[in-house]
C-alpha cells in the first residue's frame, strides 16, 4: 500500500472509530472512491462495535462486578489498538476477531 492511499483515507479511518457514528458516517464517505485503508478500519471499528453491543446486553446480566469490567476493558483494548493503527497509517489485524471482521464486512 502506498503512502498516499494511506493519507488519504486516514482521516476516514479515524472518524470509523468514534461510535456507530463513526462508522456509519465512514462508510458514506468511503462510498464514492472506496480507499482500501479505510475500508480495512472500518470494517474493524464496526465489527468492534457491533460485537460490543451485541455481547454487552447479555453480559450485564451477570452480578459480578468482575465479568462485566474485563468486558469493558477487552473491549477498551481492542478499540485503542484499532484507533491507534488508524492513527499511525498501519493496518493491524485485531486479535483473534480481526480476520472475522475483514471476511464478514468485506462489502464495505
Amino acid at each position: 500500500m502506498n503512502y498516499n492511499t494511506v493519507e488519504e483515507g486516514k482521516t476516514i479511518a479515524i472518524v470509523s472509530y468514534l461510535t456507530i457514528f463513526g462508522s456509519v458516517i465512514a462508510i458514506v464517505m468511503n462510498n464514492d472512491k472506496k480507499n482500501t485503508f479505510a475500508s480495512f478500519h472500518i470494517r474493524q471499528a464496526l465489527g468492534i462495535i457491533l460485537l460490543f453491543f451485541a455481547l454487552g446486553y447479555p453480559i450485564g446480566y451477570f452480578d459480578s462486578w468482575m465479568v462485566s469490567s474485563a468486558f469493558y476493558l477487552f473491549f477498551f483494548i481492542l478499540w485503542i489498538y484499532g484507533f491507534i493503527g488508524a492513527v499511525q497509517g498501519q493496518m493491524y489485524l485485531l486479535p483473534v476477531l480481526g480476520p472475522f471482521f475483514q471476511k464478514i464486512f468485506k462489502g464495505l
